[in-house]
């Protein structure tokens, strides 16, 4: 048994909030909770039938709360009457194309819903820490790579805005009224139960299981890390572990990383070679206001947390494509 897999008794019946329980990464950190014997409350908006939450029937293992996190009385509500410990706060619009269509909804949602929750916090004496996702693109295009913490937040275009913004209103009520708060800044998540089609990896996979040209919107050369759902989950736990620990980690932010940043297009081979697939990408070159090459320094995490990549892209991917395999037909 792996030291992420040991049992860790820190969670044993702790009372915790989890909002976005129905995306990729609350779907496997909820699993991963119920697992560690937390009493898990999950913040669900839309019911999504095929997500990580409903498929393996975790709804009905934990308490499930229907709301918008925007819903700053509700979200009090919830903290008080379940007497939360932990907050995890996933909740977001995390899709960079709806973010340049519909920038209004995600800034509501990534922004508006982190003051929300972060106010209802401050009036919730009983929380004791809270973990924010934020995200690589917070820091926006930076000259110098690999980012480190201390790289300015300059998000230029609207889902990266969104996510510098709701980076600093987490600092700002760490820093102002001491709210426990802590920050996660993420590459791409990979890992079976990824429903968004339009991201690389279930896309292509999704394409060559039905024997279709995978599509890559951009030109195949935009940088990115890509983290293993797994390990993104041990982060949030090691995060709000050490949080509660010790009150000096209040406000800080941790890059959580592998290390090997990818183009598209290498990320796109491994997929066909990792499924024996000669189906050549379709290489439509139409993505606009993204970053174009961002990677993360996760020294820190490793240093103050000792937290750890288990799995690098090579060893996420076959989980991955294995999932994929199993829960999609050829007629999907």
């Amino acid at each position: 048994m792996s030291e992420a897999e040991m049992p860790r008794p820190f969670w044993r019946d702790r009372p915790v909030f989890v909002t976005g329980g129905s995306g990729l990464l609350g779907g496997w950190l909820i699993q991963r909770l119920v697992e560690l014997e937390a009493e898990v409350v999950a913040l669900v908006r839309d019911w999504v039938p095929g997500s990580r939450l409903v498929g393996l029937g975790l709804e009905k293992q934990i308490n499930v709360v229907r709301g918008d996190v925007r819903d700053q009385v509700l979200l009090e509500r919830v903290l008080g009457e379940y007497e939360v410990d932990t907050v995890l706060h996933l909740a977001a619009q995390t899709i960079v194309g709806i973010a340049n269509r519909n920038p209004v909804s995600t800034f509501e949602t990534n922004i508006a819903g982190t003051w929300a929750l972060l106010e209802a916090v401050r009036r919730s004496p009983l929380v004791k820490s809270v973990v924010v996702a934020s995200s690589d693109k917070a820091y926006g295009s930076a000259r110098t790579l690999p980012y480190v913490e201390t790289t300015p937040l300059m998000g230029e275009h609207p889902y990266d805005v969104s996510k510098s913004c709701a980076d600093l209103i987490a600092q700002s009520y760490a820093k102002t009224w001491n709210v426990p708060v802590a920050i996660t800044r993420c590459g791409n998540f990979f890992g079976g139960g990824d429903l968004n089609w339009n991201r690389v990896v279930p896309g292509t996979i999704r394409s060559i299981i039905r024997g279709e040209r995978p599509i890559v919107r951009s030109d195949g050369k935009f940088i990115r890390d890509y983290i293993y759902v797994e390990d993104a989950v041990d982060s949030y736990l090691h995060l709000a572990e050490a949080l509660r620990s010790d009150p000096k980690f209040s406000g800080e932010a941790f890059n959580f990383a592998t290390g090997r940043p990818l183009s598209v297009l290498d990320v796109v081979e491994a997929i066909r070679a990792g499924m024996k697939s000669n189906l050549e990408p379709v290489i439509l070159n139409e993505a606009s206001n993204e970053i174009r090459e961002q990677h993360l320094d996760s020294s820190k995490a490793q240093t103050l947390l000792g937290w750890r990549a288990r799995f690098g892209f090579e060893q996420g991917l076959p989980r991955t494509i294995d999932w994929y395999r199993k829960h999609l037909s050829p007629d999907v």
